[in-house]
């Protein structure tokens, strides 16, 4: 099996799953087998076969949308390994976590993730930054902020969120959102108040 991205830390897998074309992430510690499934959206099976060289000791959500924990359930009972999810996201996502997952750093062998707090999308919305990359959910795409239509979703929450929390990091993270293409944080940057001016 190949892998999307890898660099001296980490090492990551990329499956887009489901009906709306979700990303799932396998993220590994580049010095040893252990892992983390990031976003078990969709297609269990397929996301449990991406996982056979590598150890995962947990499963980490991105945010509480219906879409990005289709197969959560499923797969963390499979694999053994506990639910994390940010406890403000639990009722959106109608399944309570094992663990909360909360602000701060996470080891998953020799691997620090640092686990960010980026709320609009959802009240519970988290990015992940791993090494070279940040997988920002639904918060960050190329061209601009996830939706923030429906419950708990603010326009104005979002983009605080990206431009304090996430337009603060590196610009030269790559950023891999949880549908679509990567991008980075230098590239969307320069693009922030043109997304303010047209609200969304």
């Amino acid at each position: 099996m190949i892998w999307h991205y890898e660099d001296d830390e980490v090492r990551i897998r990329k499956l887009c799953v489901g009906s709306y074309e979700n990303n799932v992430y396998i993220v590994a510690d580049a010095g040893s087998d252990a892992a983390v499934v990031v976003d078990a959206a969709a297609e269990a099976d397929r996301i449990l076969a991406a996982t056979a060289d590598v150890a995962p000791i947990a499963l980490l959500t991105t945010h509480g949308h219906f879409d990005h924990v289709g197969a959560a359930t499923e797969v963390s009972t499979r694999l053994g390994v506990p639910f994390y999810l940010h406890e403000a996201d639990a009722g959106i996502a109608g399944i309570a976590p094992d663990r909360p997952l909360e602000e701060g750093e996470m080891t998953v062998g020799g691997l620090t993730l640092r686990v960010i707090h980026t709320p609009g999308h959802t009240p519970g919305s988290m990015s992940i930054h791993a090494g070279g990359v940040v997988l920002t959910g639904d918060t960050l795409f190329p061209g601009g902020p996830g939706a923030t239509h429906g419950v708990g979703a603010k326009f104005t929450e979002i983009i605080d969120s990206i431009e304090h929390r996430l337009f603060t990091l590196d610009p030269a993270l790559l950023v891999m959102p949880g549908h679509g293409l990567d991008t980075t944080i230098g590239a969307e940057r320069p693009s922030l108040e043109e997304w303010v001016r047209r609200g969304w």
